[in-house]
């Protein structure tokens, strides 16, 4: 007769020398002993045996995984936030999966749809545009979700979220103790969360410098790119004379600078300039870019620790955690490098 062929649970007890529901335990992320765990994982590993993901998820409810949603994985302050949080993350035993939803909040919404469908254990979202939908979408979610970003008041899941008014008001005052009066900014779209909420930090920072408020010098890219940044920052120039600029972001920035460059603008002897975000790019750039430090990494790192408590303890507190912002003072301004 012949001999029945063993499973691959059986084979790796038999290599372990211990029981199949004791392979099946430690496998499965259950109680054991660290003498137990290191034998069932050396025997896995040299028989090659990897268990079946969509299984073990049925059978624990879990899969490991944690959906970071973003804007855009080119801009430079979503790259910091997906380096911090892959290393949380990986530290609490869960993979990090990433998701490019663009500006579109439907798109959100039909990520958190699919993910209740149990391809995550948690999602960390940092949305542009806030509507009652998505809104909607988020509080009815099954799955545990952290906004990075700004939420309504009368919203209670936990977000963290940068204080841009602030941030703002820190770069106006820089420029206006080196004798800067024309402050201009170059904007991302004001129905978006940090448009409206860059828009209203500069406006009322330029009243607390009793700075005059001028339309022309308040332009409104179509996006938060370097390309949007360049075609702003064109008609700016050619509605206004600043003495300084304020990106909404780096990209923004580094767009100001360039077209600066191509106008024949000395920086910072005609025009000083500052971004938002203090990105790797605002030091590559040339000259180095000033820049308010909104704590992308902080922000990332505070907004992972509270999605892995929400998905351990459901009824957990609502959190509301703000990150203090700071100013980076480079080239741009007539900082060092």
């Amino acid at each position: 007769m012949a001999e029945t062929k063993k499973s691959n649970l059986q084979l790796v007890a038999a290599k372990a020398g211990v029981s199949v529901s004791s392979v099946s335990r430690v496998l499965n992320g259950g109680s054991a002993s660290e003498e137990l765990a290191r034998k069932v994982r050396e025997a896995a590993d040299e028989l090659g045996y990897v268990p079946h993901a969509s299984a073990r998820t049925m059978r624990t409810g879990r899969t490991d995984q944690i959906t970071l949603a973003v804007a855009d994985v080119g801009n430079p302050v979503y790259v910091q936030m997906m380096r911090t949080v892959t290393g949380i993350v990986a530290k609490a035993g869960y993979r990090l999966v990433v998701s490019s939803t663009g500006a579109d909040p439907q798109s959100q919404i039909d990520l958190v749809t699919s993910l209740n469908r149990g391809y995550a254990d948690g999602l960390l979202m940092s949305p542009l545009r806030i509507t009652e939908d998505l809104v909607e979408a988020m509080r009815s979610s099954r799955l545990p979700i952290v906004v990075i970003g700004t939420l309504p008041a009368d919203v209670a899941l936990d977000n963290v979220r940068a204080d841009s008014a602030t941030g703002i008001g820190l770069a106006v005052e820089h420029l206006v103790a080196q004798g800067r009066r024309r402050i201009a900014l170059v904007n991302g779209p004001v129905d978006t969360v940090p448009g409206s909420a860059r828009l209203a930090g500069y406006l009322s920072a330029i009243e607390r410098f009793g700075l005059a408020t001028s339309a022309e010098l308040q332009v409104t890219a179509s996006a938060f790119t370097y390309k949007a940044g360049r075609k702003a920052t064109a008609a700016l120039l050619g509605q206004a004379s600043p003495d300084a600029i304020i990106g909404a972001n780096d990209l923004l920035g580094v767009a100001a600078l360039k077209e600066l460059a191509a106008a024949g603008r000395r920086v910072p002897g005609d025009v000083a300039v500052v971004g938002m975000d203090d990105t790797d790019a605002a030091e590559l750039a040339t000259p180095s870019l000033t820049s308010v430090d909104l704590g992308s990494a902080k922000r990332a790192k505070a907004a992972a620790k509270l999605l892995i408590r929400r998905i351990a303890d459901p009824g957990a507190p609502v959190s509301r955690i703000v990150i203090p912002p700071a100013l980076s003072v480079r080239e741009s301004t007539g900082g060092q490098a």
